[in-house]
């Protein structure tokens, strides 16, 4: 949650708070390697190659490259493996699961013009350049920090009075005040106990000893959809723009529970005795949107053993919808006090369901490829990518008198934390391709990323502020994948297969560090296998 300008935006976002943080932008703006199974076994190295159904998804003057038409099809079966530490004898702390997507499908005609475009190509191809599913688990057999004592601190600053955060007949909090929903959520559910009219206690005190536990489960996708046009100058410069269409669907699950001994505990007169304490924190939220945007590129071939590529992706532009809600088991015993009906104090408490709409701008990228052809038998290609995560940009809605949205004003709190929190990123691809014979091929690819995460922001140095309910949130590190592959050709039919491993490395944090609290967090990784098979034909 954003707690330092929760009240400043409460005009313009009433009753919910901040609907969208600088982390869902950086989520959101995710791709990955996905493509044909050529394009996938070469490393994506394909700038300055085209002649591939993904060169109008990477770089659109690559349409320029056919001289014949093509319609193709991909499918990627992929294998995840999530392993996390801290891990504590006895308890899996790893997951995995299977998942098949189409990552692929298009169209490319091609017509012959002569004179000095002697081609024009045109084609249309669906994409999948991002999937989120994910599942991944954590536990930590001693933790000395609570989520409620992190929860207790930020309430205390806000000066949040505590009975505004009761409800009553004509009166709810979440509604009608602009309250942070956490806030009011821990309050009704005895996590967080007021010591004064704006000063609150945790559950956690000198002495207290616990564990905590989560699961984050992550799915959805981005779809796109390419029109693209493009031909070749003299067979010297090939050039071509697409036009891309994009639809987004996210969900994150989480679970995060604590359980505690020695712990402050609440009872019916707000007192807090020593006891055992647990709650349970579930959270939901779902992004949804559409987007467009536009590319251009140009392959220039000075020899027919060299060729150099260039592209230019404008950010996409965004419309989305964004949800969220969560809820708190809860149970607090006081030993010292016979069990009834009052101990141990219990019971679920949850939000309201929260909506808004937000526009995001994605990153914008440029790249740049060299290939070069060995005869008749070779083709070795590099290429250079550069997404400019740290310019990621954010408008949120503005409302009349009335309450309904009268406009989308950029949101400086928000775009503000995208530059504190993220920076661009570099890609390096390398792919190679050996023709065996006329028919059959063989290919190897690697390509790496660098963390698009500022240091003090992945190190948890300094305040990360998160949307909705879920105070938790994951950043990646660098990645690399590694990728080998055949195909096969016969007539005007062809067939490829690609083997793709891929490692990244992340941190999920419960919640932020906060002033003197050392948020609990667990290091992620991700070992997962893709096995990509293409067919097509050219005619």
């Amino acid at each position: 949650m954003k707690k330092v300008y929760v009240s400043i935006l409460a005009a313009a976002i009433p009753a919910i708070g901040l609907a969208q943080s600088a982390v869902d932008a950086y989520t959101l703006g995710s791709n990955e390697m996905r493509g044909t199974a050529r394009f996938m076994s070469m490393g994506g190295a394909f700038t300055a190659l085209g002649g591939d159904l993904s060169s109008l998804n990477q770089n659109p003057a690559g349409i320029g490259v056919y001289r014949s038409s093509e319609v193709g099809a991909t499918l990627d079966i992929n294998f995840q493996s999530t392993k996390t530490d801290p891990a504590f004898d006895g308890f899996r702390s790893k997951e995995s699961q299977t998942k098949a997507y189409c990552n692929n499908f298009g169209y490319v005609g091609t017509a012959y013009l002569g004179g000095a475009m002697p081609t024009f190509s045109w084609g249309v191809t669906y994409n999948r350049t991002a999937s989120f599913d994910r599942l991944y688990s954590g536990y930590n057999p001693s933790t000395d920090v609570s989520l409620s004592d992190y929860i207790a601190a930020y309430t205390t600053n806000d000066g949040v009075k505590y009975t505004d955060m009761d409800f009553a007949s004509d009166y709810n909090p979440y509604l009608d005040s602009g309250i942070d929903w956490l806030s009011t959520l821990a309050y009704n559910s005895w996590m967080i106990n007021p010591t004064g009219l704006t000063s609150y206690q945790g559950l956690s005190g000198n002495g207290t000893v616990g564990d905590a536990l989560f699961n984050v489960r992550e799915r959805g996708y981005i779809d796109e959809y390419n029109i693209s046009f493009g031909g070749n100058v003299e067979n010297i410069v090939n050039w071509g723009i697409s036009f891309g269409i994009t639809d987004l669907d996210y969900t994150r699950l989480t679970y995060y529970s604590e359980s505690m001994e020695n712990a402050l505990i609440p009872n019916a007169t707000a007192e807090q005795p020593r006891g055992n304490a647990g709650f349970e924190m579930s959270n939901y939220k779902h992004i949804s949107g559409s987007g467009w945007n536009i590319k251009a590129g140009v392959i220039v071939k000075p020899i027919n053993e060299f060729r150099i590529g260039f592209a230019v992706h404008t950010p996409t532009w965004y419309r989305l919808d964004q949800s969220y809600e969560a809820s708190v088991d809860y149970s607090y015993l006081n030993p010292a006090l016979a069990e009834d009906r009052n101990n141990p104090l219990s019971g679920s408490k949850n939000t309201e369901n929260a909506f808004r709409p937000w526009r995001l701008n994605s990153p914008w990228k440029l790249m740049f490829g060299a290939a070069a052809v060995i005869g008749s038998q070779a083709i070795v290609s590099i290429d250079y990518e550069y997404d400019a995560y740290g310019s990621m940009k954010t408008k949120t809605p503005r409302f009349d008198s009335y309450g309904y949205i009268s406009s989308f004003e950029s949101n400086d709190y928000l775009n503000d934390d995208i530059s504190n929190y993220f920076k661009g990123s570099s890609m390096i691809r390398l792919g190679v391709e050996y023709r065996v014979t006329p028919q059959f091929s063989l290919r190897a690819g690697y390509n790496y990323r660098t963390t698009n995460v500022k240091n003090d922001a992945y190190d948890n140095n300094i305040e990360i502020f998160t949307s909705g309910t879920d105070p938790s949130y994951t950043f990646d590190k660098d990645m690399y994948a590694i990728s080998f592959g055949l195909g096969y050709k016969y007539k005007s039919w062809y067939i490829d297969a690609a083997y793709v491993y891929r490692h990244r490395e992340s941190k999920f944090s419960a919640f932020t560090s906060y002033g003197e609290f050392n948020a609990p967090s667990w290091k992620v990784q991700d070992n997962n296998s893709s096995l990509v098979l293409s067919t097509g034909f050219k005619f």
